[in-house]
């Protein structure tokens, strides 16, 4: 019987969720899909081919079980599916919500590689956990016995809330110490709440501060607290910072009033989403409405900024990227809702610098593709005498973050970084250079997907409680 319930996708057509409209989803920051019915949801995940190697599963940094929660999706089983998605994800509603499924686990999908349109794999996963939200199958988080290590987590991001997550369900003592006033790292400040609703990441802070986790906020390690007095009040720490430090523009012009960093951008517009006072937003500073904006980059970030300042009321919003729309590293699926949402994307343009005093515009340089470089990509070459200026009254620079200098912020000898300035740690257990200390998500790995952040500190938990219980071992004898 099961076996009937599945394999539909020859004679079921590939539905996603409604989308809002563009006319009004341009108007507020609310998320642009709509929820799957339950029976939308069984007919879509009935769609999978349950296929011998699951290339879904595989290409899923988290390795989630795909096949097996869509097919207990599609039997009407939803607690079930709930309990197999959470077991090897932590956060599976936000991953469905933000996670690039057209370059993961959809991307790879095998029916979608024979022609029949890919399982709707991120929006069954959303559905599933909402589901299991609102009917109480999310259950608090109780330990079977308390143990009385504690480890000290910095950072309140996807790496540090999941290792925190995995850490507190084993009994230890976690208290999580973090730069804002709100955990939930670029969940809460960096992704708009058009992809990411704010409600959902502060449910999960909820739930992990119900479960006995200790939030230390508006602490920035090495000015209101040392990082030797982290280490030295507890028995192991995980570094899950994140990358924040914006690459910069070196061209004429670029100190002008009226360029501004993404991250800057975006945090005052989720502040405001929280009813926050921000001044730099009441002052227009950091606010689009009825500016021409030009946003550079082409990554997710810049897909953020350019949606948000359409939100806001922009005049017009260009995106410049020096690339074509093949070759950029952003989620195609986010570049079509910014078109749809009326974003006029330059591509194959880079700026050469910049008018005014106070931003006036943009000198854009054409650019081609030439020969790969060692990854495999064309890059970008001049083309002489086509430049021309942009109009812009706002200019968000969404080239991408860097690591701090961790080391010398937090004057701590002994830790060992890369030659990028990520932290170095060993793969799979994100041990550092210095005993008991661990580290995860991107200021390991440089800016990457949270998903990979959420696998990272997934890994270095069960590295810490390994840790642990030789350390309680060693203590014994």
């Amino acid at each position: 019987m099961a076996g009937q319930k599945m394999l539909k996708f020859v004679t079921v057509g590939r539905d996603m969720p409604e989308k809002r409209p563009p006319n009004l989803r341009r108007q507020d920051f609310h998320e642009i899909y709509g929820e799957y019915a339950a029976a939308k949801a069984e007919e879509q995940s009935s769609r999978c081919s349950q296929c011998g190697v699951p290339y879904c599963q595989s290409h899923c940094p988290l390795h989630n079980n795909i096949p097996d929660w869509l097919r207990l999706t599609a039997e009407g089983r939803l607690q079930e599916a709930y309990e197999l998605s959470q077991a090897t994800n932590t956060f599976p509603e936000i991953c469905g919500r933000i996670c690039p499924q057209d370059r993961l686990c959809e991307g790879n999908c095998v029916i979608e590689q024979s022609g029949h349109g890919t399982v709707t794999i991120g929006s069954v996963e959303k559905y599933i956990t909402d589901t299991a939200m609102e009917e109480g199958w999310v259950k608090p988080i109780r330990p079977a016995v308390e143990r009385s290590e504690s480890v000290g987590i910095i950072g309140a991001g996807p790496g540090g809330l999941a290792a925190a997550d995995m850490l507190r369900r084993a009994g230890v003592q976690v208290t999580v110490y973090d730069r804002y006033d709100r955990g939930g790292g670029l969940l809460t400040y960096g992704i708009p709440g058009f992809k990411l609703e704010k409600d959902i990441v502060m449910a999960r802070m909820a739930q992990l501060e119900d479960g006995g986790v200790d939030f230390v906020l508006n602490c920035d390690v090495g000015e209101d607290l040392s990082f030797d007095a982290i280490r030295g009040k507890h028995d192991a720490v995980l570094i899950a910072t994140g990358v924040y430090k914006t690459r910069d523009l070196v061209a004429p012009g670029s100190d002008a009033a009226g360029i501004v960093r993404a991250i800057d951008y975006l945090t005052a517009s989720n502040r405001k989403s929280f009813g926050d006072d921000v001044p730099e937003f009441d002052s227009g500073e950091l606010n689009a409405e009825g500016k021409r904006v030009v946003v550079i980059g082409g990554g997710d970030t810049a897909m953020d900024c350019v949606r948000t300042a359409i939100r806001q009321g922009a005049t017009s919003v260009k995106c410049l990227y020096r690339r074509d729309k093949a070759n950029m590293p952003g989620s195609q699926r986010e570049v079509k809702n910014a078109e749809e949402e009326g974003v006029d994307f330059v591509w194959l343009s880079a700026p050469k610098g910049f008018g005014g005093d106070a931003v006036e515009g943009v000198m854009v340089q054409r650019m081609r593709l030439g020969a790969p470089d060692s990854t495999g990509r064309q890059m970008p070459e001049l083309i002489e005498g086509a430049d021309y200026e942009e109009p812009a009254d706002l200019v968000i620079k969404a080239l991408g973050f860097e690591p701090e200098d961790l080391p010398k912020l937090w004057g701590v000898e002994g830790l060992e970084t890369t030659r990028w300035g990520t932290i170095k740690a060993a793969f799979g257990t994100g041990q550092t250079s210095l005993e008991g200390v661990y580290a995860a998500g991107d200021i390991v790995r440089g800016a990457s997907l949270v998903v990979w952040a959420i696998r990272d500190g997934r890994e270095a938990a069960q590295a810490i409680l390994t840790y642990l219980s030789q350390s309680t071992s060693v203590a014994a004898e």
